[in-house]
């Protein structure tokens, strides 16, 4: 996907915006005056959207919901842009810059439907310090405060998927106001269908790699924490989110036996979620055994991949 995100930067002096696109998205535009440009660079960083990449939207997704890595874009540029600081949403600005943080003000769009709202945007430093907006709201606006003098490193917050949009280099000026304007291909995914009955459109689904059991049992081992924490961190900052938790197994053995440790399964992902803090009346936890493979089970790897922990947002 090309990504866009365009970046106006208020200072206490001249206002001027980082433009991240892809070098065919817009025309070319005259180059800003050297002296009205902020000491600030951005790096391009790989950028797939979580939503576009489903399968009901392309081919590239692979049988297991987990899209491969997307192409970072390849120029940006800066442009003039007017002061961000009195942007907000459909509220007024609860934030404030001042000498040691800034004030970051995303906007999320689609190109064809407008502004994007629910999305939650992560920016992390070098040194592992998280910082995320709330939702975006029904203009696709949100706000955060971060320390100054730190490069971010900006994603979506989505299941299974780790995107990075941008990094988001803030220098260490005083009361800084940086508008981000990112564009995001939006498509709502088909309402879940009834058990046992196969989906006519198929939803993005993520299968949560390294989520492992005791052989025949429902009892989550230390090594799937990590992937689940993800899902702990998607659930704690996506707060209007709610989820299936589906178990699956292959087709070996009796079909009864295999859909009840499935669920038992998906039970004790959903109980560790709750141990963590997400509220249980967001977390839906369902067995489907073997009623539902992503490969033929016709041979060991096959029925591996067949076996397994999806999540699947309503």
């Amino acid at each position: 996907m090309r990504g866009l995100l365009h970046m106006a930067h208020y200072l206490s002096g001249p206002i001027a915006t980082l433009c991240l696109l892809a070098c065919a998205t817009t025309q070319p535009t005259p180059p800003l005056e050297p002296t009205r440009t902020p000491a600030v660079t951005v790096k391009p960083t790989a950028a797939t959207n979580p939503i576009e990449a489903s399968p009901a939207v392309n081919n590239t997704t692979a049988p297991d919901g987990n899209a491969p890595e997307g192409n970072a874009p390849k120029e940006f540029k800066l442009e003039e842009s007017s002061s961000a600081r009195e942007t907000h949403g459909v509220k007024p600005s609860k934030i404030k810059a001042t000498r040691t943080e800034a004030a970051l003000k995303f906007v999320v769009v689609d190109k064809d439907t407008g502004p994007v709202k629910g999305i939650v945007v992560k920016l992390s430093t070098p040194e592992g310090q998280n910082y995320y907006t709330e939702e975006t709201d029904a203009e696709g606006y949100a706000e955060v405060l971060v320390p100054v003098a730190t490069n971010y490193v900006a994603t979506y917050v989505s299941l299974g998927r780790r995107d990075v949009a941008a990094q988001v280099p803030v220098s260490d000026k005083p009361s800084q106001t940086i508008k981000l304007t990112v564009r995001y291909k939006f498509h709502r995914p088909p309402p879940l269908p009834a058990p046992g009955v196969a989906p006519e459109v198929e939803r993005p689904r993520f299968v949560l790699k390294g989520v492992e059991f005791d052989t025949g049992k429902a009892t989550v081992r230390a090594e799937s924490f990590p992937q689940l924490d993800e899902v702990v961190e998607y659930m704690a900052h996506k707060l209007s989110a709610q989820i299936e938790v589906s178990g699956h197994t292959d087709n070996v053995g009796d079909p009864k036996v295999n859909k009840s440790l499935s669920s038992k399964r998906a039970l004790a992902v959903r109980a560790y979620l709750v141990s963590k803090g997400i509220e249980g009346g967001r977390v839906e936890a369902i067995g489907y055994g073997n009623e539902r493979p992503i490969v033929e089970n016709d041979s060991e790897s096959n029925r591996q991949k067949n076996r397994r922990i999806e999540v699947t947002e309503k």
